[in-house]
């Protein structure tokens, strides 16, 4: 667990990072990671339902085809730069629901 300590007026805080927060700051040093890689090191147990959560804040996190050293098909996550066109899609969306 990483703990980040801070001291204000003489008293300690722990401010501890979450397990979507430190997937996100992974994501973030550029890593590209899969499901299987997710789970293990982040103790995850739904990793769709985390990354779909990040994505629903904002963050413009893409699943790239990837096959494995055995041929065989997973995904990669990585986090991106969201194009003009799936920002204004999100607008439009949004606008609709008004």
């Amino acid at each position: 667990m990483n703990n980040i300590f801070t001291s204000k007026e003489n008293k300690m805080t722990v401010i501890t990072a979450t397990k979507s927060s430190k997937l996100l700051a992974t994501l973030k040093t550029g890593e590209r990671l899969t499901e299987a890689q997710i789970r293990a090191r982040f103790g995850l147990k739904n990793p769709r339902a985390t990354v779909s959560s990040l994505r629903f804040q904002g963050y413009a996190i893409y699943a790239n085809p990837h096959k494995d050293s055995n041929g065989r098909q997973t995904t990669k996550y990585r986090l991106g730069n969201a194009s003009r066109a799936v920002i204004a899609a999100g607008y439009r969306a949004l606008a609709e629901q008004a």
